[in-house]
């Protein structure tokens, strides 16, 4: 029983609590107003608190929200930035290119010759200086066969492959490559050719002719269509071919075929 008394009281608080709450909220007529002016007077402080509270939440999520456009906003910049960079490099590139075209073109005897010029853009990867890539091939004229050069006419190998945007080039340091050259202080003839562990090799010439140490030696032009007086090298040695019936020369090029980058095909 008093279980149930005490329920029914705590029934009876609430519901007046409510009925109260109803007046000073909805204060018909005006009625509440002193005892909702008292009510206020009471939540002030603690609105105060609250209306704080809820302005520093907003900041805060503003403040958030700021960082994470600004996090945003600096990662599209720094791509912005690296592709400029790029860029930037790329034509810095491209006008270094131009001037050691022209540069090299300088000292190309380019009235005698219609050249192609252009880059290595490949070589052997087994390191033997056998070949390389040129960037240029069909598209821009370039056949099996023609002569490549670099500055002063220096000849450094010719067209063997050709593709629709690239050439690969056999090297005179290839061991199968076989260019027909003359001395220019002798007259003597014969082939030049690589051989590894010498570079170059003038073969094939005859007892009869003179090879001297120091002499120069040039295509001759013949058997291709490599043209004649392209420099090859000097002659460094002088040897006898291993069956004793022909000299054999060793010959320097002025050219370290490791190193190409300019070459310049004679179209």
């Amino acid at each position: 029983m008093p279980k149930k008394y005490f329920t029914s009281k705590i029934v009876k608080l609430v519901v007046t609590m409510i009925i109260c709450a109803l007046l000073i909220f909805f204060n018909p007529s005006g009625i509440m107003n002193p005892v909702r002016g008292i009510f206020l007077t009471v939540a002030l402080p603690f609105q105060k608190v609250f209306y704080g509270a809820s302005q520093k939440i907003g900041e805060t999520a503003a403040f958030l929200t700021s960082i994470s456009e600004i996090k945003k906003d600096n990662a599209e910049l720094s791509r912005e930035n690296n592709s400029l960079v790029a860029q930037v490099a790329s034509l810095q590139e491209e006008k270094n290119q131009n001037a050691s075209l022209r540069e090299q073109l300088g000292l190309i005897p380019k009235n005698k010759f219609s050249l192609a010029g252009g880059f290595v853009i490949g070589q052997d990867p087994a390191g033997s200086e056998g070949w390389v890539v040129f960037d240029k091939g069909e598209k821009d004229g370039i056949s099996a066969g023609m002569a490549v050069i670099v500055d002063n006419g220096i000849l450094v190998g010719k067209v063997d492959e050709v593709y629709a945007t690239s050439s690969k080039i056999s090297l005179l340091t290839n061991p199968s490559s076989a260019i027909n050259v003359t001395d220019v202080e002798t007259g003597a003839k014969g082939i030049i050719r690589g051989e590894y562990g010498l570079g170059l090799v003038m073969d094939m010439v005859t007892q009869a002719d003179v090879l001297n140490v120091g002499d120069t030696i040039i295509t001759s032009g013949l058997g291709s269509n490599i043209p004649r007086g392209l420099l090859v090298g000097k002659v460094k040695e002088v040897k006898v071919s291993d069956d004793r019936l022909f000299q054999k020369a060793v010959v320097v090029s002025r050219v370290k075929y490791s190193n190409l980058d300019t070459v310049f095909v004679i179209k």
